[in-house]
């Protein structure tokens, strides 16, 4: 496995000068491939951008996008850059012989069929850090996006288990991760008494904003915040936002969960933590947009501050590329964004569903883990959809981690549906079936007449108007045959030639 390389990577090697020279070329926009031709051009000054052979800059638009920033690289290939595979393997070997030769088998079956499980995932692990195929991303290395794609579909595998087992068998299974679980629990309930402030309450009138001021409130910020890294947009954000409150009002007769004082959802939750998250996201969206990414070896780098540096940016993008939806520039764009935003809303909802039909507190580790889960593989997933909705030519099917991502949502909403259908199915108060009702209709109308009767009525006109041009082409005179009406400035023209020859 070697790091990738940009065009631009070469220019200090072959130049023969310092990478800060180089750096100083990418940054003022100077640095051009004609460097690397015989030695003297070393000695001639770089050639401007704006002056670039029509070859050239379309050479360079096929191979970066106009929303992708500028990368240089070195193009140093260190130890931590280089494949393992040999030396994972040899690591792998060596712990087998050693449990199989030198380790007693314990006789409790119960801990031999997890300790195997565990090692079979393991085993997995390793073989798919070494050997799966690298997805987008490369920082802070290859080898971790691999480990998370991995880790999906371990995922889903055990989604898949849980989905084929009974409804008593499926709850009973989690005691084997956690004895703790397999217990019913009751839901909490955050509506009652939504006073702001409570006179009838001397001790503490507030008493109602504090009980609210629970953990999940820099869970939402630190949420929304990632949430938005992951989209890049801020109406797309938003949308989901205010989408997901509406969702809670319309189920909180299913999970009790859901049932919230108005000023809980929408300005604590929609407002503060929300907003808040989505601006500090764009404002670090911003920030990596306008970031230089130019990347050296560790060893390259003089100055101890540069080295410190350069570890930290090491967790940063190798490149950044931002994300131009642009719903409504086509039918295939609208239905993918429409697409996306539901998947976003129905990971969001398995989330509560998912600790209510297989009775696991909100505070469980394995709900924590679920969440860190879908940090890791959400930006892939993101940037693979992205790519294959804005490229279809080039990427031509959908990228591994979004393809294991949709099956996961899906799976995990299959789950609820079989452990808890009486909940699903319980039905849906008649005024907010209305308002569901209008709101698919409106997107429908938008769709039909965006798409298709604005689409023909541009059509109809455009054909009507290049029809009266035919035809006025053909109504006026050709050849010497009739007489020209002179235009203004030939009159003109013909007077000031009568005042020239009288004065003559």
């Amino acid at each position: 496995m070697t790091k990738p390389d940009s065009k631009r990577s070469s220019v200090a090697l072959v130049t023969g000068k310092p990478a800060n020279a180089a750096e100083e070329q990418v940054n003022n926009g100077s640095s051009d491939p004609s460097v690397s031709g015989s030695p003297h051009h070393a000695l001639t000054p770089p050639t401007p951008t704006k002056h670039k052979s029509a070859k050239q800059v379309s050479r360079d638009n096929l191979s970066r996008r106009n929303t992708e920033s500028e990368v240089f690289d070195d193009g140093t290939n260190t130890f931590f850059w280089r494949a393992h595979t040999v030396t994972v393997l040899f690591i792998l070997t060596c712990v087998l012989v050693y449990v199989t030769l030198l380790e007693e088998t314990p006789q409790d079956t119960t801990y031999n069929t997890k300790r195997g499980i565990v090692a079979s995932i393991l085993v997995f692990l390793c073989f798919g850090v070494t050997q799966a195929k690298d997805g987008p991303f490369t920082r802070p290395h290859p080898a971790y996006w691999r480990f998370w794609l991995c880790v999906s579909v371990v995922y889903e595998l055990f989604l898949i288990f849980v989905l084929f087992q009974t409804v008593r068998d499926g709850r009973q299974f989690m005691k084997y991760i956690d004895p703790k679980l397999g217990v019913a629990l009751p839901e909490r309930d955050y509506g009652g008494n939504c006073l702001i402030y409570d006179p009838g309450n001397t001790t503490d009138p507030w008493h109602n904003i504090w009980d609210k001021m629970d953990g999940f409130v820099p869970a939402h910020f630190l949420g929304w915040y990632i949430k938005t890294l992951v989209i890049r947009d801020w109406w797309m954000c938003m949308i989901i936002s205010v989408m997901f409150e509406f969702l809670e009002y319309s189920l909180e007769h299913q999970l009790p969960n859901f049932s919230e004082c108005w000023w809980d959802h929408w300005i604590m939750d929609v407002l503060v933590c929300n907003g808040l998250g989505i601006y500090a996201g764009m404002k670090t969206l911003g920030w990596l947009s306008m970031k230089p990414y130019q990347w050296q070896g560790l060893w390259n780098i003089p100055t101890y501050k540069g080295k410190i540096k350069r570890m930290a940016f090491q967790f940063t993008p190798y490149s950044w590329v931002k994300f131009e939806w642009k719903p409504a520039s086509n039918l295939r764009r609208w239905l993918a964004v429409l697409g996306i935003i539901f998947m976003f809303l129905l990971a969001e909802l398995n989330t509560f569903y998912l600790k209510f039909v297989l009775w696991m507190p909100p505070e469980h580790y394995l709900v924590l883990l679920r969440l860190v889960f879908f940090v890791n593989v959400g930006g892939v997933a993101m940037r693979e959809i992205y790519d294959f909705m804005d490229d279809p030519k080039f990427y031509r099917k959908l990228g591994q981690q979004a393809w294991l991502v949709a099956a996961i949502t899906v799976t995990e909403f299959l789950i609820v549906v079989k452990y808890d259908p009486r909940t699903i199915m319980l039905p849906i108060p008649f005024f907010v079936t209305q308002c569901w009702f209008l709101g698919i209709v409106l997107i429908l109308s938008w769709t039909l007449w965006r798409f298709f009767i604005r689409d023909i009525t541009l059509r109809y006109k455009d054909a009507r108007r290049r029809k009266q041009e035919v035809t006025g082409d053909c109504g006026r005179p050709h050849g010497n045959g009739g007489t020209a009406t002179p235009s203004g400035r030939s009159k003109l023209n013909g007077i000031s030639e009568s005042l020239r020859h009288r004065k003559s």
